[in-house]
């Protein structure tokens, strides 16, 4: 089974992720957890460009096809390894960032998007998409406080109001792929929803 984690900067998917990874490995799963950009050397490398803050000139459709690449790259070395070898592979984030963010945050046009993605990816589609809802302000000063502010949380507050409604948005088009978590809510209780709704999805992966 493929889950992957979305949701506005803030909503605490990585600190989530290995959380969740450990609860599935204790209900005697094999679990690969990930994350994009990265979790490939090569991947890695391209998240180094793309988040630092020196880059504020790239253009988005240089954002656009390097987000692509590191995700070729771990889907292919990766990603349909694992899901080959019977493990639930978790990834912090995955192509439905791409249409939120460059899509509705930069407006840049959805059907290319989509083409682009599906090349990178051969096709390869999530079973679930939990998405950690927060309000944008109160994500971005969670991402402030924590200290580790890069190129994209340093986008102005409209383009990160635009990203959440263009995941909204997604999420109303395809209900069924998605689980809506509240992640405003105390980590304790955002750990048990997401639990909950990956164990209700869990019979149903083929």
């Amino acid at each position: 089974m493929f889950i992957t984690l979305e949701g506005p900067e803030g909503s605490g998917k990585t600190t989530q992720l290995p959380g969740l990874a450990d609860f599935l490995r204790a209900q005697g799963h094999r679990v690969l957890a990930t994350r994009e950009p990265g979790g490939t050397p090569i991947g890695d490398q391209i998240r180094g460009v793309l988040f630092d803050l020196k880059n504020k000139e790239m253009h988005p459709r240089s954002e656009i096809l390097l987000f692509q690449a590191s995700r070729a790259q771990l889907v292919e070395t990766v990603i349909r390894p694992a899901l080959a070898d019977g493990q639930i592979v978790l990834c912090d984030r995955y192509a439905d960032s791409t249409l939120a963010y460059q899509g509705y945050g930069h407006r840049m046009d959805l059907a290319q998007l989509r083409e682009i993605v599906r090349f990178a990816t051969g096709g390869l589609q999530p079973n679930l998409t939990l998405f950690l809802d927060i309000d944008v302000e109160a994500g971005l000063k969670r991402r402030d406080k924590d200290g580790d502010w890069n190129r994209l949380d340093d986008y102005a507050l409209d383009f990160h109001r635009r990203v959440r409604a263009g995941y909204l948005e997604l999420i109303a088009a395809e209900p069924d792929r998605w689980a809506v978590v509240d992640a405003a809510q105390p980590p304790e209780a955002v750990a048990a929803a997401l639990q909950q709704a990956v164990l209700a999805r869990l019979p149903q992966a083929g």
